[in-house]
């Protein structure tokens, strides 16, 4: 039996953070991945569905200039779009990539428990003080009628399509749903989307869904919100879903219904790890019910995104190095930032106004549209939002935005909310000029100039002058 100071099973974001600071401190660390280094984010996820944005919006950008009379000649160098992405990504999964892990001992193959703090794989045992599962999730496929007697697309093989097909049916208008629709859409597809939500990115806010939406339509896209569907059949090289709102035809179809965690193979019910509903249960350190088996990234439930992964990765790390408990450490403590990559891009952090109300909190909203800054509409993008919820003193309790670069906007409301800094301590820090960024300060001044607008206030300041 080989020992080791750690075994990581699974080596996406989470399991790759661990794998990477472990070996960097010096730690003995053995980590087993079944199929591809990198998980679903690198491999088949969200670095792979980001070049296929951007090829898809080079070409409909392209495409754009031809319309109004300008000769783009544009060309896409090495061929296919779906191919180049195909081959950035083989490209990043090389040896200087692999590099990164050398001081580890990497596994190709499926771990399973045979106690607390030994696993099995391919035959051989290996045990280690501390055990971080990582093994993700995979494509929840709902069970509507006909739908498993044909081929469907997941993020799993939609990059191995060989060309773009004529029409596209995405079942979901989450993170996924929304991307691809869009992607597709520009490389030539007539995309429909179908939801049982009432709105796209059902977890973020309805107002910046709306803005999204009116995007999607200006692009030909087809969005049914609220929308049932009753069974899927295939007539020759068409696929037929019938819903409450009519029938649907198409010669793909993408199922974007969510995600369930990847928990079979591992023998974990045998030696007492307890699980809740698709997800392993841990504690605010992220601990399993048995202390030295640790569950980061998608596996617990907490956040099914790639930067939660990471970060947890090294929470759950450096919680197994501590002597003691380390308050700081524990999940909560931190404040989470997504982003949709769409265009426009969708970003939130805290609470929606949704949940702001929902929570009884007593809030006000200052919304800064695009539109009023004269960059945005000098480099024609002046489509979005800032909406900031806060306290009537300027507590910050969630932001979203909808426009160009939300993703590198929402990081300040992210530090500013985790670090309990307040509306006027954004207004008062100095923003490059003209950056996007800058829409971040004059909401907070508009925030500000509201404050102002008190009679009684007006009167003092007149006669302190």
């Amino acid at each position: 039996m080989k020992k080791f100071d750690a075994i990581v099973i699974g080596m996406g974001p989470a399991g790759m953070a661990i794998t990477a600071m472990g070996s960097a401190m010096g730690l003995k660390i053995l980590s087993v991945e079944g199929n591809k280094v990198g998980g679903e984010c690198l491999n088949i996820g969200c670095i792979p569905s980001k070049g296929i944005l951007k090829a898809s919006e080079n070409i409909y950008n392209a495409r754009n200039l031809d319309k109004y009379g300008f000769s783009s000649e544009f060309k896409l160098n090495g061929g296919d779009p779906l191919e180049i992405v195909r081959n950035n990504v083989k490209a990043i999964n090389n040896k200087k990539f692999l590099k990164t892990f050398e001081k580890a001992t990497l596994i190709q193959g499926f771990a399973s428990f045979i106690d607390k703090k030994t696993i099995s794989v391919n035959n051989e045992k290996y045990t280690a003080k501390n055990i971080f599962i990582a093994t993700g999730t995979h494509p929840f496929i709902p069970p509507i009628p006909g739908l498993k007697d044909i081929e469907y697309l997941t993020n799993e093989n939609i990059f191995e399509l060989k060309h773009t097909p004529k029409s596209m049916t995405i079942i979901g208008g989450g993170a996924i749903g929304s991307e691809m629709a869009q992607a597709f859409s520009r490389l030539g597809s007539k995309v429909t989307i179908i939801q049982m939500d009432s709105h796209l990115i059902p977890n973020g806010d309805k107002d910046a869904a709306e803005i999204l939406e009116d995007a999607f339509k200006k692009e030909g896209i087809d969005v049914y919100n609220n929308t049932a569907i009753s069974k899927i059949e295939k007539d020759n090289n068409e696929i037929i879903v019938h819903t409450d709102k009519g029938i649907f035809n198409s010669e793909k179809i993408l199922v974007a219904a969510g995600r369930e965690a990847t928990l079979t193979g591992m023998n974990l019910a045998e030696i007492g790890i307890k699980l809740g509903k698709n997800k392993i249960l841990v504690d605010s350190r992220l601990r399993t019910n048995i202390k030295n088996i640790y569950a980061v990234g998608d596996i617990n439930g907490i956040a099914q995104l790639s930067h939660a992964a990471m970060h947890q990765g090294m929470l759950a790390l450096m919680d197994a190095i501590s002597p003691i408990s380390i308050k700081r450490l524990k999940y909560k403590n931190y404040t989470l930032p997504w982003s949709v990559f769409t265009s426009p891009e969708s970003s939130q952090v805290g609470l929606t106004e949704k949940e702001a109300k929902a929570k009884g909190l007593k809030y006000e909203i200052t919304k800064k549209d695009y539109s009023s800054y004269g960059l945005t509409v000098s480099v024609g993008k002046p489509d979005g939002f800032i909406k900031v919820i806060h306290s009537p003193m300027g507590k910050i309790y969630g932001v979203t935005i909808i426009g160009e670069n939300s993703s590198e906007l929402i990081n300040e409301w992210a530090l500013a909310i985790q670090n309990k800094i307040k509306l006027h301590q954004v207004m008062m820090t100095m923003h490059s000029f003209p950056s996007f960024s800058m829409l971040n300060k004059m909401v907070t001044e508009d925030w500000m100039m509201k404050k102002m607008n008190n009679n009684l206030l007006k009167k003092f300041i007149k006669w302190l002058y």
